[in-house]
């Protein structure tokens, strides 16, 4: 097939889960299908400044094609048509504004999409909350399959999304969480689709040593914190949450593995070490006590696989439904809803080794099953191989491809 993959940033140094889902998946599947990535010159989720070059490029194997973003996100103005289109009753026109704000704005991907989107047998576009998938997947919605990455956030409840869930011919889920949440926004159900999420490659057990830690100083005990260190990752309440925790408990340490947007306390036992290599960060996972994933919203917890390959047990903010749905689904630790249950479920993963092992274990053994890559490849290439055919039997008689 010639597919077309539609994602906001793209890029082996992006961070990002969705960039991340798209890349690998391009990449693997680039092996079998004609795929070109079309996505943007900036790397900031934030700003959407333009810092890569507009233009095509190969990048391991795969063809990506950068458009310029028009103009950086304007702050002051996305954050009151925020509090004006979450707070409910806007007008249509006032929320798809806010889908303009929240960018990153780049009309010429869209004329780009116009001029050439059937020429791709299928266009499959990540994250619905952004420019690039909002404005665009309608211009080719009898071949678009989307990968909502949905959250249970105020951005999932806008009127306006009913319509264009209606409009993908296919959708690639990440969980049944996921799933759940976008069908309740939809006129019917939404079908073709897949509950996929994301492939991981083995690790072999003990290969990975603890010198990059050592050369650190990082003690043994430790709970690992993964991820953009964000308020919007549940990292205030973590951080808030972890201080009364140490106040008792003198023996244990908080890593914090990613780069900061937000102010993190002074704390002898709070160690932020920013942005890591990637043999620092495979080692943090590795040798953790426990992984804490503090979000309210995910589609998937992706570093929560991470771990979990590693047989390292999780702690996990139980009112996301989806983090409490892949820690039961998986039986690989405990989610709290209350910070005594923090405190609680801490003190079982740091004191109770054999039965911390035993749910690194069982979470290890729930990523053989369902988060390998042969088994989502296998999953990726039936849901468009049946996208295809739905597709293709839709417009039979119309003469259209």
């Amino acid at each position: 097939m010639k597919l077309a993959f539609v994602v906001q940033r793209y890029g082996a140094s992006i961070a990002g889960g969705s960039e991340g889902h798209c890349r690998e998946l391009a990449e693997r599947l680039a092996a079998r299908h004609d795929i070109t990535v079309l996505t943007t010159c900036a790397t900031d989720y934030v700003t959407w400044a333009n810092e890569l070059p507009a233009g095509e490029t190969t990048e391991s194997g795969v063809t990506v094609v950068r458009f310029p973003v028009a103009r950086q996100r304007r702050m002051k103005v996305f954050s009151d048509l925020t509090d004006e289109v979450f707070d409910g009753g806007a007008p249509r026109e006032r929320q798809e504004e806010w889908f303009r704000e929240n960018g990153p704005d780049t009309p010429a991907l869209l004329e780009h999409l116009r001029a050439h989107g059937r020429e791709f047998d299928l266009v499959l576009f990540w994250t619905f909350r952004y420019f690039p998938s909002f404005f665009g997947l309608p211009l080719v919605a009898d071949r678009a399959v989307l990968v909502p990455t949905a959250e249970e956030d105020p951005a999932i409840n806008l009127d306006v999304l009913p319509d264009f869930f209606d409009k993908p011919v296919g959708f690639w889920f990440l969980t049944p969480e996921e799933q759940q949440l976008v069908t309740a926004r939809m006129y019917r159900p939404p079908s073709p689709a897949t509950v996929a999420g994301i492939g991981l490659e083995p690790v072999a057990p003990g290969a990975i040593s603890r010198a990059p830690l050592d050369a650190l100083g990082i003690p043994a005990s430790y709970l690992l914190y993964l991820g953009r260190v964000d308020r919007n990752k549940g990292c205030d309440a973590l951080l808030d949450q972890f201080q009364h925790y140490a106040s008792t408990r003198p023996d244990v340490t908080l890593v914090l593995a990613g780069p900061a947007k937000m102010q993190i306390p002074t704390h002898p036992q709070i160690r932020a070490l920013g942005y890591v290599s990637d043999d620092v960060r495979d080692a943090l996972l590795a040798h953790a006590r426990a992984l804490v994933v503090p979000s309210w919203y995910e589609s998937l917890s992706i570093v929560l696989l991470e771990a979990w390959n590693h047989a390292v047990p999780a702690l996990v903010n139980g009112r996301c439904k989806v983090l409490a749905g892949q820690v039961t689904r998986a039986n690989g630790g405990l989610y709290y809803m209350f910070p005594v249950e923090f405190d609680e479920a801490a003190d079982y993963l740091l004191q109770r080794p054999a039965e911390r092992d035993t749910l690194g274990r069982q979470g290890l053994a729930y990523v053989e099953r369902e988060y390998r890559w042969p088994t989502v490849l296998g999953r990726a290439e039936r849901l468009l191989d049946e996208v295809l055919r739905t597709r293709s039997a839709r417009f039979a008689q119309s003469g259209r491809r």
